[in-house]
């Protein structure tokens, strides 16, 4: 697996043994998950019967617990002896021990490219950015660096009254590092600590406090909701005012992420945090596999967020195209996709044949060569194919010194290819495709002239290196930032595809933002390679995955947030599906970047957001709590679970209740292989537009399914006004097949179209 940066936050089990926690045997930290209905009246606080829960079993807190949870979640982690399991798990209070898990890190035009600052737009978000001033976007990621232009306050007013966070001291970290921009920073590292012997960082640059080393907070955080820096640029290309997408909104920094990963239990309790704290958005640029839900932590911290009113989204993950692979799939977060910019930063390799191929780039330095002038090009110049992957140590610096070295793309990180070019003597690269890669292109800010092309020009240039007869030559040349680039948006083939394999009926991603060559914020102390060795330094970097994409639409939903500050997250994620677009700027259904393909609902959910519609949709999918723990209830979760998600202790089940019957914006029908079963659902919308309003249904289905909704006008006479439709769906005779098929439902006026996604799969 090619390791991009950023690298999608990928979940991996974890078993850790820690010789120096828990009195010097060997623990593993562990996440316990309490039922609040049985703690004491005598406690204090959740921490303070937590730490005394432990304490009754002999286990002592002050050498054991690590976190004690009470705002997103109730329970507590704790490194643990394998006896303390068998105690723990047999006490009433205790719902779930489950063991901690890391995650990995997902890895300017795009305001403009949104719509959002075009002169239509422009009275709507000036009337908006006072009211964002009220708005926090609580960003967990690897920190932030201050000092950026990015975090300046300007003539912002004081952080609003309700804000609790704080700016936590720490290394290189003062508490007048914050202001009225950056209003608060907190630092998670006791799971990491516990897991790792006490180590973080070892053999390299680390911040024991919020500070970035790394750059993907920085630039993530910036993103959301960075303020209006002029002249901003990575090393001259993209140059331009960088702004966030909701620049007058607040941003807080909860430093999850270090060199070694990210825990469950620091993720947790950095969600924990920023709930209490008052964020009304959280952005996490992070994700895990495919967990049931009460077994992923990310998913239960963000269920105790969203019941809290903040609007929770998350990236879909990169590790597209291929299907079945988004993350983040709980219904109650927005799960974020990535797209192409109308942006481009074109190089090329001319041959001695005179083909001129055309490729991308972000190398800023000298040319190969005083002039440009052609030169050998080398390909697998090494003992064995090894070379042709650029691996540390398989170039022969004889063989390639002074030329340009054609690279395969995949196994290590694109820019580590071009530093052991470097390293061996190269003159240059060329990064070549290949099937797993597709067509798709993504720039990098090499340490030497290089070009990035996609597996069609690959092949035409390994066919031409590996030709016999006569020396292979190269020209590269670079054609710095265009614009206007057509076709845009394109799906990003790393951008991670549904079906989503823990519940089908969910349709996943929700929708896609920019998420390609995005601009934005960059750490003082890393270069834009990210490598040890790059000791060039910028304020702005340029990187790409859909750890980009997630905080964009944590900006947009800022935006709406201030706009309708009475709508739940629900609705807000609402308007963002139901008025997302699936056509690009050359009026053609969107398209993949792996393939050059017509994309698809499980590439793109529901489309491309448009903040300018969402700001008004009309009409809305609500979902209240207890529509999740019914929609849990019909996952035949078992009650303990339930109640570790919602940290409810009273509930009930309903008896008629499918995965599908959540009142969600969009559909994913999933029908037995060669039944004839209609499946029948319902929704419920909520008008949000003028309080006079008819809607008129319009279906679009595939040849394989009739679809019928009943009514097929909704007439509305108040604002908040909420009607119910039915929709049912029927696999026509011999239709039964293995690949999915596509449509849509809208609800339609003069002034709306209020537009859902509907997969249909078979299932054996």
């Amino acid at each position: 697996m090619e390791l991009a940066l950023p690298l999608l936050l990928v979940l991996a089990s974890l078993s850790l043994a820690n010789a120096n926690a828990g009195g010097g045997g060997n623990t593993t930290t562990y996440i316990v998950f309490m039922d609040p209905a049985r703690m004491p009246a005598v406690h204090a606080s959740p921490a303070h019967w937590h730490a005394a829960h432990l304490e009754s079993l002999s286990i002592d807190p002050a050498r054991h617990l690590l976190y004690s949870y009470s705002a997103a979640a109730h329970g507590f982690a704790a490194a643990l002896l394998p006896d303390h399991l068998t105690m723990l798990r047999g006490t009433p209070e205790v719902l779930q021990v489950v063991p901690d898990e890391v995650f990995q890190l997902h890895t300017t035009r795009s305001p403009e490219f949104l719509g959002l600052l075009t002169p239509a737009y422009q009275p709507a978000i000036g009337n908006l950015e006072a009211a964002t001033h009220d708005v926090v976007i609580g960003v967990l990621d690897t920190g932030v660096w201050p000092e950026s232009p990015s975090f300046s306050g300007g003539n912002l007013p004081p952080p609003p009254a309700r804000w609790k966070g704080v700016c936590e001291a720490g290394v290189d970290f003062p508490p007048s590092a914050c202001g009225r921009k950056l209003v608060g920073v907190r630092s998670f590292a006791r799971g990491l600590r516990a897991a790792n012997g006490g180590a973080i960082g070892v053999g390299k640059t680390t911040f024991r406090s919020a500070r970035d080393r790394d750059g993907h907070g920085t630039h993530t955080a910036s993103t959301a909701a960075g303020a209006v820096v002029a002249n901003a640029s990575l090393l001259g290309y993209a140059t331009g005012t960088a702004r966030g997408m909701a620049p007058g909104a607040r941003v807080a920094a909860y430093k999850v992420c270090w060199p070694e990963g990210c825990l469950g239990s620091d993720i947790l309790a950095g969600i924990d945090a920023a709930v209490a704290d008052g964020v009304g958005v959280l952005s996490l640029s992070l994700g895990g596999g495919a967990a049931p839900y009460f077994r992923d932590t990310v998913a239960v911290g963000a269920f105790g967020a969203a019941a809290a009113g903040v609007f929770v989204s998350c990236s879909a993950g990169n590790s597209g195209p291929s299907g079945a692979t988004v993350s983040n799939s709980a219904p109650w977060v927005a799960t974020v996709g990535a797209g192409t910019l109308d942006r481009d930063f074109p190089a090329y390799v001319t041959l001695p044949t005179g083909a001129r191929l055309a490729g991308v780039s972000l190398y800023a330095g000298p040319s190969p060569s005083p002039h440009p002038a052609m030169l050998p090009l080398v390909y697998g110049s090494g003992r064995d194919n090894a070379s042709k992957l650029c691996l540390s140590g398989t170039l022969d610096p004889a063989a390639v010194r002074g030329k340009i070295v054609l690279c395969d793309r995949g196994v290590n990180a694109r820019v580590e290819k071009g530093a052991v070019v470097k390293a061996a003597g190269g003159a240059g690269m060329v990064l070549a495709n290949t099937a797993a890669s597709g067509e798709e292109l993504v720039a990098d800010s090499h340490l030497l002239p290089a070009v990035a092309v996609g597996r069609s020009v690959g092949d035409k240039i390994r066919e031409y290196a590996a030709r016999g007869g006569g020396r292979p030559m190269a020209m590269l040349s670079f054609g710095g930032t265009v614009l206007g680039v057509r076709p845009s948006p394109v799906v990003a083939a790393f951008s991670s595809r549904g079906p989503n394999t823990v519940v089908p009926e969910i349709l996943k991603p929700d929708m896609i933002g920019p998420g390609v060559n995005i601009l934005a914020a960059w750490s003082g102390i890393a270069g834009p390679t990210g490598l040890a060795k790059d000791g060039r330094r910028t304020n702005f970097n340029i990187i790409s995955g859909t750890s980009m994409s997630c905080p964009h639409i944590s900006g947009v939903a800022a935006l709406l947030k201030a706009a309708h500050p009475n709508w739940s997250p629900a609705a807000i994620k609402s308007a963002l599906m139901t008025t997302a677009y699936t056509v690009d700027n050359t009026n053609s259904s969107l398209r993949d970047a792996a393939d050059g393909s017509l994309a698809n609902a499980f590439a793109y959910g529901a489309g491309h957001v448009d903040p300018q519609k969402a700001l008004s949709p009309g009409l809305v999918y609500d979902i209240s709590t207890n529509d999740y723990v019914a929609f849990l209830c019909s996952l035949d979760y078992s009650a303990p679970h339930i109640q570790v998600i919602t940290k409810m202790s009273n509930f009930s089940c309903p008896k008629k209740f499918r995965p599908g019957d959540l009142n969600y914006p969009s559909f994913s029908v999933v029908f037995k292989q060669k039944s004839k079963r209609v499946l029948r659902f319902r929704r419920e919308v909520t008008n949000v537009g003028p309080a006079t309003s008819v809607y008129n249904v319009k279906v679009s289905s595939p040849e394989s399914v009739s679809v019928m909704v009943t009514p097929t006008k909704l007439t509305f006479k108040k604002v908040g006004q909420k009607q119910r439709y039915y929709v049912t769906f029927m696999p026509k005779a011999g239709q039964g097949q293995a690949k999915p098929d596509f449509g849509w439902i809208s609800w339609v006026n003069d002034e709306h179209v209020v537009r859902s996604p509907v997969a249909y799969t078979w299932k054996m």
